[in-house]
């Protein structure tokens, strides 16, 4: 009886395989119109979408449709009733039993057990108190008690739990049940998707002068304002999924659903992002769905006592470099947390969207160890791709932009996949956006590497634009993590030890600070109007923050100097943190009257090695940068499109920015029907000074 039955499942999987291969992409045609090339991958496309397209059939059939399902963290974790009952309800497949003790029962290990339901789910409801108020207060201690089938009796967090807390003298977080008298009603509403998205890169916890954590309120009532003078219009808000080690930046998630507590409590994140609403400025959340902590006390780790639960079990389960877990993404209850945690930090918190970290790591079985990406399309298809984690950001993606219109996805991948950011109905992964990560390498390999006079400029030119037509990219010349311990800040490149004694304009600028303070202007707004459709920028950066970024740790005597962002360097008026700080406002402030970020790609007409001179057009503005250190030309000879009268804009070189104003803004350009570069018009400037005075 089994053989023929067996024979038959293979038989239905290979019909199944069969149809995945024959399944029609929407739009596919529009993609290899795009890039031909990928042509020769079509099946490929076609049994990704078909994998998609099951899953999604497969949560119609299952759970109602995945707006039902993506709701889960409504009936997941603890939730009160309307008559101030408390229903308990957790995913542990490989327990035995579950209870749950707390503060609420005087921790009794046995008195509250939950009841076993079918697939691994358990559930436990607790009627009110005599006096109708919840069995469970506000604000108390909760822990779940896991019976594994080996006899041992665990202590764990529910992975649901969104509020979690750390006593001072412990290591361990504590599960705290969160459900305010008075919670935070959020006033206004989401603005709409900018048209060019300029992202302010920060970190609650570093975001003073103190040497301190950091808190939500004082990032909303003194770095917000900050954020809304510069001219951003995004903020990407990284750390705060709860991290158990502050150090790890935050890329340690424990608790998936917790905002972290070290910096105030949930309804004061709401209000951060609320008020952040009502300057017009949307939000994004570094979301972590790539890997997660191996705690098992206070994370996801282990939480039924196997191995696997929510992981791959065994080595597919671990990553090498990163000492952490890896999801399952093939798990039914593993989509189901996963899907769910990105709709609750929509809902709950109104975030406007994500940005996805580790994705190459997500793409890959190897997780990009190893892997240099010479940019061979064989790199991106085949069995060493995981279609489990594509399939995972292609359902991620579909739903987000399904459900809000106007969220915004961006992945940081460093393998440059094919068809990361275009829609899923062409066969894409469907991101907005990819960060432009070969950049701000670049600037610092020329740092490193190279001296002034030898700078490439057809190279640095071919950095700035080399990027997938049709998928945007969000350009940037530092991030955090060209911060971080072991390397340092642009500015700290570029300056050094000199910016601890001559950043004051009461005295003349050296030499050393005065071509940093050039080129960190130059760098930025290249990079600002080359590289991109997107611009992102580290606090801080901005106005050339010294040295770099490490968080306390042993190993540095547990100190908080370099874990703060130094804004009163940019309240001092007599030090040129001012100067650089002035640049950035009105170099975001000019791209929003002109929109260059929203514009086509630059037509490029000059990148003169002998010259070191970069010309280019993008959204009829030109961009016209020397970058020699010693060469000045007059009546320069540059291409432009669009004929007619042009005048100066933006002058890296006036006074109030640090330069030494040597251009007179009154001047008008005008055009000739002079062909120039294979532009049909073309004009001089009258002067185009070098780099240093």
């Amino acid at each position: 009886l089994k053989a023929p039955l067996c024979a038959r499942l293979l038989w239905s999987d290979a019909k199944m395989a069969e149809a995945e291969y024959n399944v029609s992409v929407p739009r596919l045609n529009s993609l290899l119109e795009l890039d031909p090339y990928l042509k020769p991958f079509e099946k490929d496309f076609q049994r990704r979408y078909g994998l998609f397209e099951k899953q999604l059939t497969l949560l119609e059939e299952a759970e109602g449709g995945f707006d039902q399902f993506t709701r889960s963290y409504k009936s997941y974790g603890v939730h009160r009733m309307p008559d101030n009952s408390l229903v308990f309800k957790e995913w542990a497949p490989a327990a035995e039993a579950l209870f749950l003790t707390g503060d609420f029962n005087g921790w009794d290990n046995f008195s509250h057990p939950y009841a076993k339901k079918d697939f691994g789910k358990w559930e436990l409801h607790i009627p009110p108190k005599e006096d109708k108020t919840p069995a469970v207060a506000h604000n108390s201690k909760l822990k779940v008690v896991v019976h594994t089938r080996m006899g041992e009796r665990l202590y764990r967090i529910s992975p649901w739990a969104k509020y979690v807390t750390r006593h001072e003298k412990s290591v361990i977080y504590d599960w705290v049940h969160w459900d305010p008298p008075q919670p935070y009603i959020h006033k206004h509403p989401r603005p709409q998707k900018p048209r060019s998205l300029r992202i302010y890169e920060s970190h609650v916890g570093i975001a003073s002068p103190e040497g301190k954590v950091a808190s939500y309120s004082n990032f909303t009532h003194n770095v917000l304002p900050r954020i809304k003078d510069l001219g951003y219009n995004c903020i990407q808000l990284m750390a705060i999924m709860e991290h158990a080690y502050y150090a790890s930046f935050g890329y340690q998630v424990t608790s998936f659903f917790a905002a972290s507590s070290r910096y105030g409590t949930p309804e004061e994140l709401k209000e951060l992002i609320d008020v952040a609403h009502s300057l017009g400025i949307i939000v994004l959340l570094d979301v972590v769905h790539s890997h997660a902590s191996k705690n098992t006390e206070d994370g996801l780790n282990s939480f039924d006592g196997s191995d696997s639960c929510f992981f791959h079990s065994g080595p597919r389960g671990e990553h090498s470099l990163w000492d952490s877990r890896l999801f399952n993404y093939s798990g039914w209850e593993v989509l189901r947390f996963l899907l769910s945690n990105l709709r609750w930090w929509m809902e709950e918190y109104r975030f406007d969207g994500f940005r996805f970290d580790g994705v190459t790591s997500m793409l890959y079985h190897h997780h990009g160890i190893g892997s240099g990406f010479s940019g061979d399309y064989a790199e991106y298809f085949g069995l060493h791709v995981d279609e489990d984690s594509i399939v995972y950001l292609m359902l991620a993606n579909h739903i987000l932009h399904t459900l809000y219109q106007d969220c915004i996805t961006i992945a940081e991948d460093v393998s440059g996949m094919p068809t990361l950011c275009r829609p899923v109905q062409e066969g894409g992964l469907g991101f907005d956006f990819r960060l432009a990560m070969a950049i701000p390498d670049k600037w610092i390999q020329i740092l490193k590497e190279f001296k002034d006079e030898d700078w490439n400029m057809g190279n640095i030119v071919h950095t700035m634009s080399n990027r997938r037509y049709g998928e945007k990219c969000i350009a940037y010349a530092e991030s955090h993590d060209q911060a971080l311990v072991g390397d340092k800040t642009l500015a700290f490149w570029l300056m050094d030890k000199d910016m601890y004694t001559n950043m004051s304009a009461l005295i003349p600028m050296n030499s050393v600070i005065d071509r940093g303070i050039q080129l960190h202007k130059m760098m930025r707004l290249l990079t600002h109007g080359l590289g991109g459709e997107g611009y992102l920028n580290f606090m801080g950066n901005e106005f050339g923050h010294p040295e770099w970024l490490d968080f306390p740790r042993v190993g540095n005597n547990e100190s908080y100097h370099y874990a703060r962002r130094q804004f009163n360097l940019v309240d001092m008026d007599h030090l040129r943190y001012r100067q650089l700080y002035a640049f950035d406002r009105d170099m975001n402030r000019t791209e929003d009257k002109y929109g260059w970020l929203a514009a086509p790609p630059a037509y490029i007409s000059a990148k003169h090695e002998g010259d070191k001179v970069i010309v280019f057009e993008r959204a009829n503005v030109i961009f016209i940068f020397n970058f020699h250190p010693t060469n000045s030309y007059s009546n320069y000879r540059v291409a432009v499109g669009p004929p007619g009268k042009y005048k100066i804009k933006l002058d890296s070189d006036e006074i109030h920015y640090g330069g030494h104003g040597r251009l007179d803004h009154n001047t008008e350009f005008f055009t000739e029907p002079m062909e120039f570069s294979n532009l049909p018009n073309s004009m001089l400037v009258s002067k185009l000074y070098y780099l240093l005075p």
